[in-house]
């Protein structure tokens, strides 16, 4: 019995001990299906004798298309628990451990070369948009400041280049004497490309820039544009009537343009006795201006079309738009509006240097004859003849009228043939308040 029972144990441990030497021959594999060490070198060393094998070995995993990106992965998926895995050279000494590290960083880097990942998308801020140029270090003077909306407190000083392209410039016929023989100035306002509106007005009222005692000039600025620059400059050198001063000639830069213009009378023609500022789209009655001057003895005084509790415009849609930061009043101080206001010239200096001292502000009306003339004590006095604005062309109304807004080159003509009409007889009526000029 216990033979027996001893035959059958043997035959148990034998069987046992055969599975197991049967399992131990077989390759082991790596869970991502990349051959185990036996297997590898096995390979390796078929690649010596001569197998050529293509895509079978580890030298040629990184030839293969097909293949690359799985094996790669698992490469490194399975790397920390391979104990001793190496890569061999072609005569099977293995390679340090720094080797090895650097071999897999090849390996990872030739993935991420040929499979770069796609940058994530930020969502878009639907409330954020493009904001122009605010501040003094970022808005450059000169050439450069500003072309767009300055919209954070800056001060004027830092935008401002001061001086005048004077080369071209006939000043002793503009302004002589520094002005002490001079009744009038007219400085006109004028955009680059402006020249058609410039020639209709030499040909209309700028007639009366040949008496002694009124003086004609355009004020500009400056342009980018060198084939513009270049008419400017013929354009200049022919009738010499054209102020430049070193700005960018924008919309949101009148207020500069405004500021050169005083800079040049304090420069060149301090001792004038009145400065009529307008742009070149207005018809100017010089003569009714002239009229209105004689016998006047008003000192620190701007004459215009006077505009009361005018509200700031909150709308940044809207071009006259005005932040908080610039004006943080419900309504502006009484101003006269800007196509056409007359100066006294006594308060030309006081103005110019007081607005380098001031927060740029886009609207130089506002500024100038609101602003700075209220903090300097300076009268604002409503006039009905100015008035800035278009009117009826009629031949009384034309003739009772200091400037008329909005008047296009070709109807320059029109307007100065019906004021030279010297047969012409109006009369004026009151009617709700308002004086309306009427044929007798």
């Amino acid at each position: 019995m216990r033979f027996f029972m001893f035959l059958g144990a043997v035959m148990i441990i034998t069987f046992i001990y055969a599975s197991f030497s049967a399992k131990e021959r077989k390759p082991l594999h790596s869970v991502g299906g990349f051959t185990m060490r036996h297997d590898i070198e096995e390979k390796v060393t078929r690649k010596i004798n001569g197998s050529n094998n293509h895509g079978k070995t580890i030298e040629n995993y990184q030839h293969t298309e097909r293949g690359i990106m799985p094996e790669k992965k698992n490469l490194v998926l399975v790397h920390s628990s391979m104990e001793g895995f190496q890569t061999f050279s072609a005569d099977l000494n293995p390679l340090p451990k720094s080797a090895e590290n650097e071999d897999i960083k090849n390996i990872i880097r030739n993935h991420l070369l040929k499979y770069p990942r796609k940058p994530k998308k930020r969502p878009r801020n639907r409330n954020q948009s493009l904001k122009p140029l605010t501040t003094a270090s970022s808005v450059k003077t000169s050439r450069a400041a500003p072309v767009l909306p300055v919209l954070t407190p800056v001060l004027t000083m830092k935008l401002y280049e001061t001086g005048h392209l004077n080369e071209e410039i006939d000043i002793q016929r503009i302004c002589t004497h520094g002005g002490s023989s001079l009744k009038l100035l007219i400085l006109i306002t004028s955009a680059q490309s402006h020249s058609m509106e410039r020639m209709s007005i030499r040909q209309t009222w700028m007639h009366y820039a040949s008496r002694r005692d009124v003086g004609m000039a355009f004020v500009l600025g400056r342009t980018t544009n060198a084939t513009l620059n270049e008419s400017i400059n013929q354009e200049n050198y022919i009738y010499g009537d054209m102020i430049r001063g070193n700005f960018i000639d924008s919309y949101f830069n009148l207020t500069l343009k405004t500021i050169s213009m005083l800079e040049w009378t304090d420069t060149h023609c301090p001792r004038v006795k009145y400065i009529l500022k307008t742009d070149d789209d207005m018809f100017i009655n010089v003569p009714r201006l002239l009229d209105f001057i004689d016998g006047k003895k008003d000192t620190r005084t701007i004459y215009g079309r006077l505009a009361k509790k005018w509200k700031p415009m909150r709308s940044n849609k809207l071009k006259n738009f005005v932040s908080h930061q610039q004006y943080r009043d419900a309504v502006y101080p009484p101003f006269t509006t800007g196509p056409a206001y007359l100066l006294t010239g006594d308060i030309v200096h006081e103005l110019y240097m007081h607005s380098l001292r001031t927060f740029y502000f886009q609207l130089e009306d506002v500024l100038i004859t609101g602003i700075l003339a209220e903090s300097l004590n300076i009268s604002r006095v409503h006039v009905d003849n100015f008035c800035n604005r278009r009117i009826i062309f009629t031949p009384c109304r034309i003739s009772f009228a200091i400037s008329v807004h909005m008047i296009k080159e070709n109807e320059q003509y029109n307007l100065w043939r019906k004021l030279m009409d010297s047969t012409l007889k109006c009369k004026v009526t009151i009617f709700e308040n308002q004086k309306h000029p009427q044929l007798l």
